[in-house]
C-alpha cells in the first residue's frame, strides 16, 4: 500500500502530522508531497518539510490519497489540478480516497463523494458535492474515509490504519500510543 499526503499552504498541522505519523507507525509507505513550495506553511504558521514535490510523483504509483484539512489549505488543494488528478485516478482504480476537516470539499470537487456517506468540519457540508453528510467524527463508506476536524485526527488516522493495515495493527497502535478515548 502506497499512500500520498499532499500538503498545500494553509493545511491543518495537527491533521497532517497525525496522519503521516500514525500511518508510518503502522509500517505503511507514506509520502508527503508539497503542492507548490517546500517547506509548506500550515494554517498556524508551522512549516513542515514534505518528502517530495507532487509534480515529481505519478498517480499510478499510489493506492491511497489522504488530505489534511485546514484553511486555506483545503481551498489550495481543491484548486490544484494535480491533486484532483491524483484523487480521480486513485478512486477510479479502486484505491482509497480520504480527507479530514475541510478536506472532504476536495473529494467532493473531484466527484468521488456521490452516493457516499461522509463527514466534514461543520459549515463545509454544502461543498461536499454528492455526499450524504452524517456529522459523525469519522465516516467510512467503501473506499472513501472522512473525518470531521482536528480533534478527530487520531480516530481518523486509526480508521485508516485499520483499513489499510488491519485491525490487529490498529489495536497495537492504540495500546502502544496509550490512546485515551473520551466518551
Amino acid at each position: 500500500m502506497k499512500i500520498v499526503v499532499p500538503l498545500a499552504e494553509g493545511f491543518e498541522e495537527i491533521e497532517a502530522v497525525t496522519i503521516i505519523d500514525v500511518l508510518r507507525r503502522a509500517g505503511l509507505d507514506v509520502t508527503s508531497a508539497h503542492v507548490r513550495d517546500n517547506p509548506v506553511k500550515g494554517s498556524h504558521g508551522i512549516p513542515v518539510t514534505a518528502d517530495r514535490s507532487l509534480a515529481e510523483l505519478k498517480p499510478a504509483e499510489f493506492n491511497c490519497i489522504v488530505l489534511p484539512g485546514g484553511q486555506p489549505g483545503s481551498d489550495n488543494l481543491r484548486k490544484s489540478d494535480a491533486v484532483i488528478s491524483f484523487i480521480k485516478h486513485i478512486f477510479s482504480k479502486g484505491g482509497y480516497t480520504a480527507a479530514v476537516c475541510a478536506g472532504p470539499i476536495v473529494l467532493g470537487h473531484a466527484g468521488v463523494l456521490y452516493g457516499k456517506k461522509a463527514t466534514c468540519f461543520p459549515g463545509y457540508e454544502k461543498d461536499c458535492e454528492g455526499a450524504t453528510m452524517t456529522g459523525t467524527p469519522v465516516e467510512h463508506d467503501g473506499t472513501v474515509i472522512t473525518g470531521r476536524g482536528p480533534g478527530c485526527a487520531l480516530p481518523f488516522a486509526l480508521e485508516l490504519v485499520k483499513t489499510l493495515a488491519g485491525e490487529q495493527v490498529m489495536k497495537e497502535l492504540v495500546k502502544n500510543m496509550q490512546v485515551y478515548w473520551m466518551g
